[in-house]
């Protein structure tokens, strides 16, 4: 998820690539490969896989990195979208803002609390209010009292020593619960979709289970 942008120049403070031209195409989403970055199969029938410009979602081996690559997956997959063209990074991949149903990805990623505003690239000032929002509701990752950023998390940040969570409860421990309405708490439900399986917590997909409890 890291290794952005070569054969760059310095533009408005960022550094942008020299080979790629503003450019934009459409498609259909055929796959989700984590919480940032899709496949999509454009109008004239090629595969290209696409890198969310102004965010950083979780790792797959991170908390929440499985429920932001679902979020992701309700919001594009089997859709038509749009993707503007800014860059593309050092691993081949077209790193761009996708619009999906009039909506723009990164800033729903960033509103359900599925990734954060990746400050080194994000040039929309309108994400870090989003992500404020979504922090201050303790929504998706912002849940947890310590989140690690990706962008520590791999370079080390995994192996350093976070605020240590409470234990669960014997409550929250997988058992036999399955309906938002034997879920006590938001934590205990969050436990029950992450931790459990428990999909039918998260009917609508979009990464947050039990929205009475949860918003």
């Amino acid at each position: 998820m890291d290794g952005y942008w070569r054969n760059s120049l310095l533009l408005a403070g960022l550094l942008w690539p020299l080979t790629i031209h503003a450019a934009e195409f459409g498609g259909r989403v055929v796959g989700i490969s984590d919480g940032d970055t899709l496949t999509v199969q454009t109008d004239d029938n090629r595969r290209v896989r696409v890198r969310l410009a102004g965010i950083d979602a979780p790792e797959h081996d991170q908390p929440y990195g499985a429920a932001a690559t679902r979020s992701l997956s309700a919001l594009a997959l089997d859709r038509a979208v749009r993707v503007r063209v800014v860059a593309e990074d050092d691993y081949g991949r077209t790193v761009g803002t996708v619009f999906a149903d009039g909506r723009d990805l990164d800033a729903e990623q960033v509103r359900r609390g599925m990734a954060w505003v990746y400050r080194r690239y994000a040039r929309s000032r309108s994400l870090y209010a989003l992500e404020a929002e979504a922090k201050q509701a303790r929504r998706g990752l912002w849940a947890d009292s310590n989140p690690i950023p990706p962008w520590d998390w791999r370079h080390g940040g995994k192996t350093s020593k976070p605020s240590p969570s409470p234990s669960p409860s014997p409550s929250s421990r997988c058992g036999t619960k399955r309906t938002c309405g034997e879920m006590a708490s938001c934590e205990e439900a969050r436990f029950y979709l992450d931790h459990c399986g428990v999909k039918r917590l998260d009917r609508d997909k979009d990464g947050v289970p039990c929205e009475a409890l949860c918003r």
